[in-house]
C-alpha cells in the first residue's frame, strides 16, 4: 500500500491489545445473521478488530460531541448534536456491507440508548429505466450511474437533523424497488456503506464525505476480491434457481460456464475499471483503512494520525 505517511500501520496482534474487555455481544448464529453470501468472518474477528474498532468510535463521538459544544459556546447559539456519521467505502465484494452489519449491531449493543440507523447507497443508483435511457446500462457502478445530487441532499438532510428517505435497492431484481424507501429520522448514528461514498461527485463541489465524522476504506488485493466476486456469483445463481422472478434466474438455470464467462467480463469491463479509476483512488481519504488477507482475515490496519 502506497502513500502511508499519514497513517499508523498497526498489525492485527497489535490492534487487538488496545480493547481488553474481551466483551463480545455476539453469538455465533448472530454472526451468521450479519455476514454476507460468502464472506468469512468469527467471534475471534469481532473481538479482535471491531470490538476495539467499536472503542475508538465511542472515543471519536465523545470527541466530537465535545468539539460541537465548544462551537456553540463560541457562536452563541444553542447546543445540537448532529448524527455521528460513518462512511464505509471500498470494491464491490470486498466485505462492506458485513463490516457495516457488523458495526451497526455492535454499536447498538454498546450503546442501547442511540439510535443507530444503516443504509446503503445502492438505493441512489438511477432507475434502470433511466440507466437506459442515459446509455448507462454498461456502466452501472460507474460515479455517472449514480444520482450524487439526490444522495448530497440526503446526507445534508440527515446531518442537519431532518427526516431523509433513501431509496431502496433490491440485488434481485437489480433495480429500485418503486415507492419503497429507508427513512432515517434524526439517528444518533448513520452508517453510510458503498462504493462511491469517499468520491467527489461529477458536477458537484462537495464530497458525501464532509458530512461524514469516521470513514473506513476496507481493502484487499484485487486477485483476492475478483476471487470472492466470483464465489459469491456462483451462491447468487444457486440462491436464484427457485426463483424465476430473480434477476439472475435465466443464468441459473442455464449453462453455468456461459454465466462465469459473463461474469469474468463484467469483472474486467467494469469491476476492474471501477475500482482502479474511481474507488482504490478514493482509499487514502479514509480515517482507517481494514486491510485483508485470505479467508476475509484482517491482517492489517492503517490509521490516520491526523485527525
Amino acid at each position: 500500500m502506497e502513500n502511508r505517511l499519514n497513517y499508523y500501520q498497526i498489525p492485527r496482534e497489535e490492534w487487538r491489545l488496545f480493547y481488553r474487555d474481551h466483551y463480545v455481544p455476539l453469538s455465533s448464529q448472530e454472526l451468521m445473521r450479519i455476514k454476507s453470501l460468502n464472506d468469512v468472518i468469527s467471534l475471534k474477528d469481532v473481538e479482535e478488530i471491531y470490538m476495539p474498532l467499536v472503542h475508538l468510535l465511542g472515543m471519536r463521538m465523545q470527541s466530537r460531541n465535545y468539539a460541537q459544544g465548544k462551537l456553540a459556546d463560541f457562536l452563541g447559539i444553542k447546543r445540537k448534536k448532529p448524527p455521528f456519521i460513518i462512511g464505509i467505502a471500498g470494491s464491490v465484494a470486498v466485505g462492506k456491507s458485513t463490516v457495516a452489519r457488523l458495526l451497526r449491531d455492535l454499536l447498538i449493543d454498546i450503546f442501547p440508548h442511540n439510535k443507530i440507523q444503516q443504509i446503503t447507497t445502492d438505493g441512489f443508483l438511477y432507475p434502470a429505466d433511466e440507466l437506459k435511457k442515459r446509455h448507462l446500462m454498461k456502466r452501472k457502478g460507474f460515479p455517472e450511474s449514480y444520482d450524487m445530487k439526490a444522495l448530497i441532499n440526503f446526507i445534508n438532510d440527515v446531518k442537519n437533523g431532518l427526516p431523509a428517505k433513501a431509496p431502496v435497492y433490491s440485488h434481485s431484481v437489480y433495480d429500485r424497488i418503486p415507492g419503497e424507501y429507508d427513512v432515517i429520522d434524526q439517528p444518533d448514528i448513520l452508517i453510510l456503506e458503498g462504493i462511491n461514498v469517499l468520491q467527489l461527485p461529477s458536477n458537484q463541489q462537495i464530497y458525501v464525505s464532509d458530512f461524514f465524522d469516521f470513514s473506513i476504506y476496507v481493502d484487499a488485493a484485487e486477485p483476492l476480491i475478483k476471487k470472492w466476486y466470483m464465489e459469491r456469483f456462483d451462491l447468487i445463481l444457486d440462491k436464484a434457481k427457485d426463483k424465476p422472478e430473480d434477476y439472475y434466474h435465466a443464468y441459473a438455470i442455464g449453462d453455468r460456464d456461459v454465466a462465469h464467462k459473463m461474469a469474468e467480463d463484467l469483472w474486467s469491463d467494469v469491476n476492474h475499471k471501477n475500482l482502479h479509476s474511481y474507488i482504490l483512488p478514493t482509499r487514502n481519504r479514509a480515517d482507517l483503512i481494514l486491510n485483508k488477507g485470505k479467508n476475509h482475515l484482517v491482517d492489517e490496519l492503517y490509521l490516520r494520525k491526523f485527525v
